[in-house]
């Protein structure tokens, strides 16, 4: 993939209730969502812009030399937010991908971020994502840890059959947390934003079902760790502590 048919977005706004003004809270000198920008930027992979509906996040953006884009506020998802900045920033359709990292990643390591968009390499593939391989035994059955649940392609690839907050797959071998980060081509992620929500991302509230529920592929990267998401004060201080000592 070429850096000028490659796009990564980060959704952002001010709506978190656990942790509120989350994206501008002060990391090692510098706002959350700044921390998240300059991971994107070092994974090398093509433009890099936030996408927001709070002048102050965009201001602190541009303050730090990176570029914002405005979009609406009434958005449901952040994948609706990211189709609009991708149409504002590129009318014309040249850029061909589109990666959507979450801007409460301070830590997410950028190659990472290239790993999501390497599964793209092979064109059967619409969506590609990541997963780590769960170490913490709690984490097996807790409903808040996302399982990818997949067939493994080698070379650290699975291919996605199912998404759940349920223990499985049942039996013994690995299960692996998926890690919310996508690569879409740009025709994917058209077709996605304009499907309605489906019966199991309804049901298990995992938007990424709809679009295995419409028949796309979606493969997922192995990578080493999880990274921190920030959405209460315990987690940000962690971040603090992590990114105080980088």
């Amino acid at each position: 993939m070429t850096e000028t048919r490659t796009l990564v977005l980060i959704p952002a706004r001010m709506a978190a209730t656990r942790l509120p003004g989350k994206p501008l809270l002060d990391i090692a000198g510098l706002p959350m969502i700044v921390h998240v920008l300059r991971r994107a930027e070092e994974a090398k992979i093509g433009r890099v812009a936030v996408a927001t509906d709070t002048p102050e996040i965009a201001a602190a953006v541009t303050a730090h030399g990176g570029e914002a884009v405005m979009t609406r506020a009434d958005h449901p998802s952040g994948s609706d937010r990211i189709y609009e900045a991708l149409r504002t920033i590129d009318p014309d359709g040249k850029i061909e991908i589109v990666v959507n990292v979450q801007g409460d990643l301070p830590t997410i390591p950028p190659g990472d971020i290239r790993a999501s968009l390497d599964l793209l390499d092979d064109p059967k593939v619409d969506i590609g994502t990541l997963a780590a391989e769960i170490r913490k035994e709690e984490e097996h059955t807790n409903p808040s840890v996302v399982k990818l649940i997949g067939s493994p392609l080698g070379g650290q690839r699975l291919r996605a059959l199912y998404f759940t907050r349920a223990t499985a797959p049942y039996g013994d071998g690995p299960r692996y947390h998926h890690i919310g980060l996508y690569a879409y081509r740009r025709a994917a992620l058209e077709r996605f934003v304009k499907l309605p929500p489906s019966v199991l991302e309804t049901r298990e509230k995992l938007e990424q079902l709809r679009a295995l529920e419409a028949g796309m592929r979606i493969d997922g990267a192995l990578v080493n760790s999880v990274p921190l998401g920030v959405d209460t004060p315990h987690d940000l201080e962690t971040a603090r502590q992590m990114l105080a000592k980088g």
